[in-house]
């Protein structure tokens, strides 16, 4: 496979948190339009991992590649470039409450170099007729469900065409049905081209959707075949 082709290459990379190491000599490759599902105990460098990912957290020992920003080397300059190409998907949904769900998504595409008005609206009415919400661009966020305010937070992450999706327990926050349906879209959005890496505790809606699951635990990544063989570690 052409190099190209990966969006995620670490290899023996130790993820900290200040100087504490949460987890060590960590492999992990992700292709393109991959979807994987990142789980364990609560504590366990599930978030530490992704916050590594873009950049929040930096990358000391090994190998890290991510969209392909060497994630050893990275400048703060270039950390928005990175994240650019990612699309960052919290529980909490971090909307901003004061303004509406176009303004929350026109505020980032102008912070991250969008300048044509036209382009711009354009751009923000296809990502919400991809999460279905093309009729309430005009709402605050106060004025709808939870699921439709992480459906405007995917939207958001989508505003960059990301090759990469983080999605950080994106279905933390909401009933069996309404996490069903954000799963869908997520899959949805991975079957298009994106690749999706999904931090989740929701079993109960993983079963219903088998892909690759990697396991944080006792401070190591490991791959398992069935989201049964995580129960262990969750």
């Amino acid at each position: 496979m052409a190099e190209a082709e990966w969006v995620i290459h670490l290899e023996h990379a130790d993820i900290l948190q200040n100087e504490n190491l949460i987890l060590r000599e960590v492999n992990l490759d992700v292709r393109q339009g991959e979807f994987i599902y990142l789980v364990g105990k609560t504590g366990s460098g599930k978030s530490s991992l992704l916050k590594t990912l873009y950049a929040e957290l930096p990358l000391r020992n090994g190998i890290g590649q991510c969209c392909g920003y060497d994630l050893t080397k990275i400048k703060r300059r270039q950390v928005p470039y990175l994240r650019r190409k990612l699309g960052i998907v919290f529980q909490d949904f971090e909307l901003l409450t004061d303004r509406s769900v176009n303004d929350n998504l026109e505020f980032v595409l102008r912070a991250t170099g969008w300048t044509d008005k036209k382009a711009m609206a354009s751009r923000m009415e296809h990502v919400l007729q991809l999460v279905g919400l093309d009729t309430k661009g005009y709402k605050m966020p106060h004025a709808l469900s939870g699921g439709e305010q992480q459906r405007v937070a995917i939207a958001r992450a989508l505003l960059n065409t990301p090759h990469l999706l983080l999605a950080d327990e994106p279905t933390g926050n909401l009933d069996p049905q309404t996490s069903l349906e954000i799963l869908n879209l997520l899959l949805a959005i991975c079957s298009a081209g994106t690749a999706v890496l999904m931090a989740s505790h929701d079993y109960e809606t993983m079963r219903k959707f088998n892909s690759r699951i990697m396991v944080c635990d006792d401070t190591s990544l490991r791959e398992v075949t069935e989201i049964n063989h995580a129960f262990g570690v969750a």
